[in-house]
C-alpha cells in the first residue's frame, strides 16, 4: 500500500517509509499543525477491512496511551482517513536492538543498562495490567536517551473495568 512522499493523512504529511511489518507500514511524517516530525503507523488496507484487526489496532493505541513512560514510545494521536487507520507516534532516532546485535555482542555495562530500562518499561506496563506479548530485539529501540519499547500490537490488557483482574 506504500504511501508516497507528500501524501497526507489528516494533518500529517508523509515524508518517507521507515519500515514495514505484519500489520502495516511505518512512515516518517511531519505534523503540519505543530511543525514536528512524527512516525505514522498505518494499518495495512487488507487488515483494515477486518473488524478484528481494527480492534487490535485500537487496543494497541489504548495500551500505548496508558503508558506515559520514558522507556515506551509515546503515542500522540490516532486517526482514520477514508479507509486508512493510523497511529501517530513519537519519532525515534537510533536503531533497534536487533540491528545493533547484528554487529556483534554488546558490552556487559550496556546489557545491564538496557536490561534495567526494559524492565522499568515492562514494570510500568504490568502495573497497569498491560502485557506486551511481543518483546524481542526488533521491538526495542536504542536511542540517545536510552531504550524505548515499541509495537504493542499484541499487547493484552489483563484488567477489566474498574481494574479487576481478568483470567
Amino acid at each position: 500500500m506504500a504511501l508516497q512522499p507528500g501524501a497526507k493523512l489528516g494533518p500529517y504529511e508523509v515524508l518517507s517509509l521507515i519500515g514495514a511489518g505484519g500489520m502495516g507500514e511505518v512512515y516518517r511524517a511531519r505534523d503540519t499543525r505543530l511543525d514536528r516530525s512524527v512516525a505514522l503507523k498505518v494499518l495495512a488496507p487488507e487488515l483494515a477491512a477486518d473488524p478484528d484487526f481494527r480492534a487490535r489496532f485500537a487496543r494497541e493505541a489504548k495500551a500505548i496511551s496508558a503508558l506515559n513512560h520514558a522507556h515506551v514510545c509515546g503515542l500522540y494521536d490516532v486517526g482514520r482517513e477514508h479507509d486508512t487507520e493510523y497511529l501517530v507516534l513519537e519519532l525515534l532516532e537510533g536503531e533497534t536492538l536487533a540491528a545493533r546485535l547484528e554487529r556483534g555482542p554488546l558490552p556487559v555495562a550496556q546489557v545491564l543498562r538496557f536490561g534495567i530500562e526494559i524492565a522499568y518499561a515492562l514494570e510500568a506496563a504490568h502495573r497497569l495490567g498491560i502485557v506486551h506479548r511481543d518483546l524481542k530485539p526488533a521491538n526495542v529501540m536504542i536511542t540517545p536517551a536510552g531504550i524505548k519499547l515499541l509495537d504493542f500490537g499484541l499487547a493484552k490488557n489483563t484488567t477489566g473495568p474498574g481494574g479487576q483482574a481478568l483470567s
